[in-house]
């Protein structure tokens, strides 16, 4: 429910996408700190999370939801316009090799990102 509106790179505006967010919100939901004082912790997650970045990043290609889109599509949606939006769609941008493609790629890091480290602390 909190990650429903990263869809489309953060409010539809084409910005970082969702599905990276998402997984770093996983991440630091596991592996976060608890509280402001503990740096330690902080630096632990923030490794984790750009370990995440940058696998996103060779998996994907880009980072942000319009470049990606561009990657696989061939162009950027402006989403946050509602004909564009249906254009994305009716393009296969909810097909399993665009976005929802790169949701799992997104999903699938975090999750073995958040197993490895839960099997180091077992």
């Amino acid at each position: 429910m909190a990650g429903s509106s990263l869809a489309g790179g953060v409010a539809r505006a084409g910005e970082t996408c969702g599905a990276l967010t998402g997984a770093i919100m996983a991440i630091g939901t596991v592996a976060g700190r608890r509280n402001l004082e503990d740096f330690d912790t902080y630096q632990s997650c923030m490794a984790l999370a750009r370990e995440a970045r940058q696998r996103f990043l060779e998996r994907v290609g880009h980072t942000l939801c319009a470049d990606i889109h561009k990657a696989l599509m061939g162009r950027t949606y402006r989403l946050w316009d509602d004909e564009e939006r249906e254009r994305f769609h009716d393009d296969g941008g909810h097909s399993r090799e665009a976005c929802p493609g790169v949701c799992g790629k997104a999903a699938r890091i975090a999750a073995e990102i958040i197993l490895r480290e839960r099997e180091k602390g077992a």
